[in-house]
């Protein structure tokens, strides 16, 4: 993200005082927080302290237990279910597991959110497939399926996806989760350049703070369903913070999380 404009930014995403349970249980605790167009937004923590949950709350799968959640402007507790499909489709999401049709070519599923939701005739709709596979260095495995490929080639057809509608906001949850070291690098610089030439704001949930501190415009760190703190990444470097030091220098932290 970078700007040379003083102007406020206006959010794409706003959260105020959000908290989400379930039953006695609080994920969230009145979280709040906003993204800026065009940032690259991290969210890391531990395990089970909301990070999933927030990326399910931006994108509508879930609706807060109270406060507001505002995406591109709009309070998603507010819209009608045309307008929240409306929204979804500015938003994409690379999911943990790629959630690919097994049925379905690397190509075919890739086309599905503009089969499904645009009128363009089915020659430019694989022009753009292959636009998309050609920038996550796919070109040549549009004719192979899920099963037939590894993690990693997965994980860059699930992203050619997210992609292909162009949409203003990126969501990732956990995209290096199960890949080698070398494939989850790969993975990180896709991300910082998809950012940086599609634009979209990329919002992304992950346990892996040293890819985070590469490529990240902020990190916030999640615990017990509040931030302890967001900031830069050399401001993330130089906390004090036990949990964040945890995070940074794992093998001399005396930090345990249950």
């Amino acid at each position: 993200m970078s700007s040379n404009d003083e102007t406020p930014l206006k959010p794409v995403v706003a959260f105020e005082n959000v908290v989400k349970t379930f039953g006695a249980r609080h994920v969230l605790n009145q979280q709040t927080f906003t993204v800026n167009p065009g940032e690259l937004f991290v969210v890391i923590g531990p395990s089970g302290t909301g990070k999933s949950v927030t990326l399910k709350l931006i994108s509508g799968l879930l609706r807060p237990t109270s406060g507001t959640v505002r995406v591109l402007g709009e309070d998603l507790s507010a819209v009608t279910p045309n307008q929240l499909a409306a929204l979804r489709r500015k938003i994409g999401f690379l999911f943990q597991g790629g959630a690919m049709l097994g049925w379905k070519t690397l190509a075919e599923n890739i086309a599905l959110p503009l089969v499904e939701h645009s009128s363009f005739p089915t020659s430019e709709i694989y022009q753009r497939v292959n636009d998309v596979l050609r920038e996550v260095g796919l070109d040549h495995a549009g004719d192979l399926f899920p099963s037939e490929v590894s993690g990693g080639m997965l994980k860059r057809a699930a992203f050619a996806r997210a992609i292909i509608e162009n949409p203003e906001i990126l969501l990732f949850d956990e995209p290096t989760s199960g890949l080698d070291p070398v494939m989850a690098f790969t993975i990180d610089a896709l991300i910082h350049r998809i950012n940086q030439t599609h634009h979209a704001a990329c919002i992304v949930v992950t346990h892996d703070m040293a890819g985070a501190l590469r490529y990240a415009d902020r990190i916030a760190f999640l615990k017990e369903g509040r931030f302890l703190i967001v900031g830069t990444p050399d401001e993330i470097r130089q906390s004090t913070l036990p949990e964040i030091k945890a995070f940074l220098n794992p093998e001399q932290s005396e930090v345990v999380y249950g």
